[in-house]
């Protein structure tokens, strides 16, 4: 019924080890760190199609699509952001409603065109962090 205490302590170890990761992030590592989440859950959904394992692929879509919806798309500044925020949040939707069709069908397709979307705008994200850019997109 109950862990043992060390299963508890190295589990609260990592928890803090995260929340100093995260506590101590700029804007943009905070950005990046969503992107990376959500190609590990889009992989990772990937994977569990092609091993038939289902429970695994909704537990790895569901994860996409709420890093998608309540991280990047609600990190948006789309006053400050403009065009290039709006399009980011069209693209964002898109991709959320073809992981939903994509765990229906249980299309394989799908989840890697998302996957392909998503990796070229991460790798844009990842070039303007390297280039000192700024986030006036927010995402």
């Amino acid at each position: 019924m109950f862990s043992p205490v060390s299963a508890r302590a190295t589990s609260a170890y990592s928890q803090v080890g995260v929340q100093s990761i995260v506590d101590g992030a700029s804007p943009h590592q905070l950005i990046k760190m969503l992107f990376d989440g959500l190609m590990v859950s889009v992989n990772g959904a990937r994977g569990a199609m092609e091993r038939g394992d289902v429970g695994e692929k909704m537990r790895h879509l569901g994860k996409a699509v709420r890093i998608l919806q309540e991280g990047l798309l609600s990190a948006l500044d789309r006053e400050r952001g403009g065009e290039v925020a709006n399009n980011l949040a069209v693209l964002y939707e898109y991709c959320v409603s073809r992981l939903t069709l994509a765990n229906a069908r249980n299309d394989l397709k799908l989840v890697e065109e998302v996957a392909g979307l998503m990796k070229t705008v991460a790798e844009g994200w990842n070039d303007m962090g390297t280039q000192g850019g700024t986030a006036a997109a927010g995402g």
